[in-house]
């Protein structure tokens, strides 16, 4: 198919900032410190060896990425009847069919000895009462495969594990409050360090600039783009927008996962309370206002399907009653099980004035997960010399159009991995700034950003259609037209949002079906392997184009066999 033009928008080239006040240098900068960032800079601390300097970059706390919010666990073929084979056709059955099979292979052959890793690392998962680890099931998965932590608080023991490691490796250096502006390039267009702005660190406060011979990105996702999601606050794209504009790829932004048992708070935006997959792999099930299960007949796993099923099937309920939510039945569960398996959620639900081992909980989707993001090769290289990208801030081809439940964690950890073991050799010699950055440096005024999200979540959220597309592409020109007068970090974050928000909106545009968690109005349902592939976006001459590349007819039919 050929090149299909996006959402006519114009990013800026790089964001307006101030020239840096203080310089500082580290052989590999790792922007973010959830699961992906800092498994990669423990890992690289190792395979760099003596003399090697690593810099974590994080834009709050440590512990502020979504890592610590991932409630269900983390996915892995551990169990006795279980097998990467197995795993593997779940991922891509959930993937439908744009999955890259080479990455899903990696992730899962390679994520039984990460997770050992993880637990040998300190990680304290839950066992049952013969001691072995306790696996759990979730949407989409045939096998109990997902181990879990502090019943539902694996994320949060996850990042505790990895943080207190941080701690035992002074080598690595820690900036933290620091948001990364921009990529700063080399003559060649390969990467040579990053600028920060640092909020109150001392000697470091304000624009710097880190010299580098690579730089990592794990900044996370862009769920701050809507209105709802589960995402924390930091999530604002950051990391694929400087990438899209230092020239590098992005890619399958279009599939944006939307959890589909968001509890449901009228009028709320922002961060919304997730209620965990594993909340309904251990029984728990949907039901209308009639009190109707209607996942029945809709998957073979009814309540268990697949992400994007179960958040469709949400959706047209919800259409066709005129109601804002559904219920999420879960009080046979009864008191002592909520307690013991769930009660980070239950304090949740009690906080918002529900009390689930009584009562139903109500429930909505909202945007929880990118599956795009920065495209790379199965090493986390992206086009870039210079730049990886792992977790959710890159495309590695695991997820396709859904990812599988609990895969997230595991990808961040398996590609961080990776990324280790080949950078050490690839590390590009020290080397100055371009004399002359001819991009054209913009600003996108911070007050745009609840517009920006309240269109996003009607145009371009769970159902879309070519005119809603097209209505927000307008708009989205609009709003990047209104300039900040203010150099601040909202204005720095609202100016990423609206750059992802565009190249969003122009893939989904462009890809005219429906696929996995990509949902248009205007075209039914995956019917031929035409649409079986990639959009890749890139920044071109200031505007957005939005490229289709077939995925090989032997990804395409890797799951048309029996399930192993």
């Amino acid at each position: 198919m050929p090149a299909v033009p996006g959402a006519p928008s114009h990013p800026p080239g790089r964001l307006s900032a101030p020239e840096p006040g203080w310089t500082t240098s580290a052989d590999v900068v790792v922007i973010g410190s959830g699961i992906a960032g800092l498994t990669a800079a423990l890992r690289l601390k190792d395979s760099l060896g003596d003399g090697g300097t690593v810099l974590v970059v994080t834009k709050d706390e440590l512990a502020a990425g979504s890592t610590r919010w991932a409630q269900g666990g983390i996915a892995a073929a551990l169990g006795p009847e279980d097998t990467p084979a197995q795993h593997e056709w779940d991922t891509l059955v959930a993937g439908a069919g744009a999955c890259d099979a080479a990455a899903v292979r990696a992730l899962v052959t390679e994520g039984p000895d990460a997770v050992r890793e993880l637990i040998a690392l300190g990680t304290q998962f839950d066992h049952d009462p013969s001691g072995e680890l306790s696996l759990t099931r979730e949407g989409g998965h045939h096998r109990d495969r997902i181990a879990h932590a502090g019943g539902d608080a694996t994320g949060a023991e996850i990042q505790r594990a990895l943080i207190a490691a941080i701690g035992r490796a002074p080598e690595i250096e820690v900036i933290k409050r620091a948001l990364a502006v921009d990529l700063v390039l080399a003559d060649d267009g390969g990467v040579v360090g990053v600028t920060l702005h640092v909020m109150g660190e001392g000697q470091r406060d304000g624009v710097g600039l880190v010299r580098a011979r690579a730089v990592v990105l794990a900044s996370g996702g862009l769920g701050q783009v809507f209105s709802q999601t589960t995402n924390p606050v930091v999530s604002t794209g950051d990391g694929m927008a400087l990438a899209l504009r230092a020239g590098a790829t992005l890619r399958d932004l279009e599939f944006v996962q939307f959890h589909p048992t968001v509890m449901y708070l009228p009028g709320a935006t922002g961060q919304q309370p997730l209620i965990s997959e594993a909340v309904r792999g251990e029984g728990a099930f949907l039901v209308d206002f009639e009190n109707q299960r209607f996942m029945q007949g809709v998957h073979e796993l009814a309540d268990l399907a697949p992400r994007d099923v179960v958040a469709k099937a949400i959706m047209k309920r919800m259409l066709e009653t005129g109601q804002p939510h559904m219920w999420l039945d879960a009080r046979h569960l009864g008191a002592d099980f909520w307690e013991r398996r769930f009660p980070t959620i239950l304090a949740t639900c009690r906080s918002h004035g529900v009390d689930p081992v009584v009562e139903l909980i109500p429930v909505a989707p909202a945007c929880h997960y990118a599956s795009g993001g920065v495209r790379t090769d199965l090493w986390g290289r992206t086009d870039l010399p210079g730049l990886y990208a792992t977790g959710e801030a890159a495309c590695s081809g695991v997820h396709g159009a859904n990812r599988l439940a609990s895969n997230s964690l595991l990808e961040g950890l398996v590609f961080s991995r990776r990324i280790a073991q080949v950078l050490p050799g690839e590390l590009r010699p020290w080397a100055e700034p371009r004399s002359d950055d001819a991009r054209p440096a913009g600003l996108v005024a911070g007050a745009v950003r609840p517009a920006l999200q309240e269109l996003m979540s009607t145009r371009v959220g769970v159902l879309r259609t070519a005119q809603g597309l097209a209505e927000a592409a307008e708009r989205l020109v609009e709003l990047a037209g209104r300039p900040a007068t203010t150099v601040d970090l909202a204005a720095w974050e609202t100016t990423n949002l609206v750059t992802i928000a565009s190249a969003l909106t122009a893939a989904a545009s462009a890809r005219e079906e429906t696929r996995g968690s990509h949902w248009r109005e205007d075209f039914g349902d995956r019917d031929d392997d035409r649409w079986a592939g990639h959009f890749d976006t890139v920044c071109a001459d200031g505007a957005l184009l939005s490229t289709f590349h077939a995925a090989p007819a032997s990804d395409v039919q890797r799951v048309a066999g029996a399930r192993p």
